[in-house]
């Protein structure tokens, strides 16, 4: 009788454990709750930032940040001055960003 008891208060404790995990660990982390808001240490600058720095900025996919890139080179390589950006509404001449995508970056670029 003794060992089905210990048994069963060794399944009861396991049982119990796994349930505070389930409910109360993923309430505490980071990914929960989240609202979406990026933070950076720094604004980015388009018109020398990478392709991972351009990509946490909200709207920003790979596909969009290597076009930003590729768009900033071209601007270069044609207009021989090195600022492709001058502000938010230069990056809608971008194909695929328009007036919502730079509203949403803004506040996260300096030039």
């Amino acid at each position: 009788m003794n060992r089905i008891q210990l048994l069963a208060f060794v399944f009861a404790v396991g049982l119990a454990v796994v349930a505070f995990c389930l409910y109360f660990v993923p309430l505490n982390s980071p990914a929960a709750g989240d609202t979406g808001n990026i933070e950076l240490l720094q604004k980015v600058n388009p018109n020398n930032a990478p392709a991972e720095s351009l990509m946490r900025l909200p709207g920003v996919s790979r596909k969009r940040a290597e076009a930003i890139i590729a768009y900033r080179e071209q601007y270069r390589q044609s207009a021989k001055s090195d600022l492709a950006f001058r502000d938010c509404n230069d990056l809608q001449n971008i194909k695929g960003i328009g007036q919502g995508v730079t509203d949403d970056m803004c506040p996260y670029l300096e030039f």
